[in-house]
């Protein structure tokens, strides 16, 4: 009897699994059909539905849950005795990759569609996909039956049994192991997390939101920055935002007008919000406690290469530790440059800004204008440039793909081969163009994962590149700053990363790495906006492109970059430090942490009066809780590979090839120690994060 039920429930899953099956086939063929009627070339090994419908979304949406939600029964249906590679992971590792990029397809529409109605589709898409894979983490029956597969244990590759402990984990950690009436708790946590993080941000606000100063106040100001300000009352209204305060804290040279400007910008949030954090830092705390960690750090730093907080605080402190002396040299040029111009006054956090530009200016031969600079760098010239980089150095080849669908008429696509096998490594987009209703910022969104499935065919990684940049307007070429020529450069190595993977499994495909990790390759390559060599292929003047970039422009861009790099990194080491040790504590008083670490780190600089960090870093409260050290590990780690790789030869093909094989294509299939030091020959090292700072000054 219990032999025919269960046949008779496998009988079951099977008739669901063939319905689920007609059904995503069934909608996936009309909107193909629907995309030949166009006339558009369809792409060899790509899944991505560019120009999807609001129906649409809604319609795939169904089918990607139904689809998730009967191999999810289906795995869990497998008794435990009779668990293996082929019943368990083979049919997760293969929803994955088969409904990774129908989930793009449904989700990045929001960030790019000019249809309100589209945009609207894509976000309920996503709330609804969200609250569907939440709800398969927690699935009890599915961990069990995966967690026996672990347990098992028997003869398989190393990055297989990494996918099976990755399952198993991300499961724990939202809480399948817990009793009912911790997972209720559980639930009941992360509610009143997210209700007092909002509250957090919402009262830094709706704080005060301006000064009002006179002219005289506000001397130094460049002429363009006062006329633009509001004039109320014969006053100027400053508005607390870094669009006013930084200029300010920049020119101005009254420094009791700094002072103020700086004070009222950092007491945003107050007191209210410590009282927040205060919260917010013990329910983080409860909530690692439930899963089995000791507090909120740990849990957090967990599954990234520093793996505990006690190796964050370590490294931060190190860092800090080994700048000091370097730091030291650069407060005391500033404390110079403020006896001559201010006279005996104290040296401020105030200060710091306004002296580092006047050092600038006076003591570096700083004498060019950034308007002149973005006259070299038309987006044009700027995008062939980054392509010819990437290419040459990473031994790849980019082709304009034509005809083929796209969701509005600047965008671009290219196809990706490896130059000496010629093999299809996979596609980008390139949506670079400003436009209204489109996302506002520099990003990278992957739309298909580079991986294998179990009938033995390989997915292609496919990826966009999504950006502001002006348009041509009446002839003229469209310029970029030279900021936004580094954010670029940046984010398309975030592309060459997510195309150059060679992961089996679709969670380990490029982006899908290590938090640590995944800033380190853009980190390294933002070192070839620095030299001449590569700035002279990335510029063009405006007027005549066969006028690159002067040299000694190059120089004095590099010099900019590492001017108070010790200085500028101790400030943020300040902050990260502020953030580990908050969440590595169940209760902590912030106003006499803050009072002890900000000189300590800043080197006797006073704190402004009735000012605390904590109150007005949004980054304490939202998104980066525990993990914002993790762009100064990332960047230690990126000058260290190019202090050893490419500092003597920056068009180092080998290196290069190396570096793409051997660190980006493995993504998150392999421990990120390892990768790095298999590709230094030793485990990377701090020190070159100093060495090639310390002559800057």
């Amino acid at each position: 009897m219990r032999k025919e039920k269960k046949e008779r429930r496998i009988l079951v899953f099977t008739g669901a699994a063939a319905l689920v099956a007609v059904g995503l086939n069934l909608l996936l063929s009309a909107i193909n059909n629907r995309r030949k009627s166009s006339a558009k070339k369809g792409l060899p090994g790509s899944s991505v539905l560019v120009d999807l419908s609001a129906s649409e979304i809604s319609k795939l949406v169904d089918c990607i849950i139904a689809k998730s939600k009967e191999t999810y029964d289906r795995v869990a249906s497998i008794p435990l005795e009779k668990v293996c590679y082929e019943n368990v992971v083979a049919p997760f590792a293969d929803l994955e990759a088969q409904q990774f990029p129908l989930i793009q397809s449904c989700v990045f529409q929001r960030m790019v569609s000019g249809s309100v109605e589209v945009r609207n589709a894509s976000l309920e898409a996503e709330k609804r996909l969200d609250a569907h894979f939440l709800l398969c983490r927690k699935r009890e029956d599915v961990y069990r039956v995966i967690k026996a597969l672990l347990d098992k244990g028997g003869r398989i590759k190393p990055d297989e049994k990494r996918y099976i402990q990755s399952l198993v984990k991300e499961m724990e950690r939202h809480g399948v192991k817990l009793l009912p009436s911790n997972r209720i708790e559980m639930e009941r946590l992360k509610s009143q997390i997210d209700e007092l993080s909002l509250r957090y941000v919402e009262n830094l606000n709706s704080g005060p939101k301006f000064l009002l100063l006179s002219e005289q106040e506000l001397a130094g100001m460049p002429h363009e920055f006062i006329k633009d300000l509001e004039n109320t009352n014969s006053k100027r209204k400053i508005l607390l935002t870094n669009y006013h305060v930084t200029p300010i804290l920049e020119h101005c040279k009254v420094g009791s007008t700094r002072k103020l400007v700086a004070t009222a910008y950092g007491q945003r949030g107050g007191k209210e919000n410590l009282h927040i954090l205060k919260k917010l830092v013990q329910l983080r705390c409860k909530f690692a406690q439930l899963l089995g960690y000791p507090n909120y750090a740990d849990f957090a730093t967990e599954l990234r290469m520093a793996r505990s907080s006690a190796k964050v605080i370590q490294f931060l402190e190190e860092v800090s530790a080994n700048l000091t002396d370097l730091a030291e040299g650069e407060l005391n040029l500033l404390k110079d440059l403020k006896r001559k111009e201010e006279g005996d006054f104290p040296f401020g956090m105030h200060d710091l800004l306004y002296y580092m530009k006047r050092a600038e200016e006076e003591n570096l031969s700083f004498d060019f204008d950034f308007g002149e600079v973005k006259h070299y760098f038309p987006v044009n010239i700027v995008l062939s440039g980054i392509l010819k980089i990437y290419q040459d150095l990473f031994g790849l080849r980019f082709e304009q793909v034509t005809d083929a669908e796209v969701w509005h008429e600047t965008v671009q696509l290219f196809s990706v081969h490896d130059c000496s096998t010629t093999e299809l490594l996979g596609y980008f987009y390139l949506d670079i163009f400003s436009r209204e209703g489109k996302y506002a910022h520099t990003c990278v969104v992957p739309l298909q994962n580079g991986c294998s499935t179990s009938d033995g065919t390989r997915k292609v990684s496919i990826a966009l590149l999504l950006s502001q940049c002006p348009n041509e307007k009446d002839g003229n070429a469209a310029l970029l700053r030279f900021t936004e020529v580094i954010t670029l450069f940046h984010e398309f190595s975030h592309v060459v990363h997510h195309i150059c993977s060679c992961a089996t499994f679709s969670r380990f495909s490029g982006l899908q790495s290590d938090g640590d990790f995944v800033e380190m390759p853009s980190l390294l390559l933002e070192n070839w906006c620095y030299e001449s060599t590569s700035l002279k292929t990335l510029s063009g003047f405006h007027q005549d492109i066969t006028k690159s970039i002067t040299s000694e422009m190059c120089k004095s861009l590099k010099l900019r970059r590492d001017m108070f790099f010790g200085l500028k990194i101790k400030q943020e080491i300040l902050l990260c430090l502020l953030d580990q040790i908050v969440h590595s504590r169940e209760d902590i008083d912030m106003i006499e942490l803050v009072k002890d670490l900000h000189p300590k780190v800043m080197m006797g600089i006073p704190l402004l009066e009735e000012t605390n960090p904590a109150s007005c870093f949004t980054r304490l409260a939202v998104g980066y809780e525990s993990v914002c050290y993790s762009y100064i590990w990332s960047k230690v780690l990126a000058d260290d590979i190019f202090a050893s790789k490419f500092d003597d030869d920056l068009l180092n093909h080998h290196a290069g090839l190396q570096f793409r094989k051997k660190v980006l294509a493995p993504g998150g299939a392999k421990d990120t120690l390892e990768i790095i030091s298999e590709y230094l020959g030793r485990e990377p090292s701090i020190n070159h994060f100093f060495e090639s700072k310390r002559s800057s000054v």
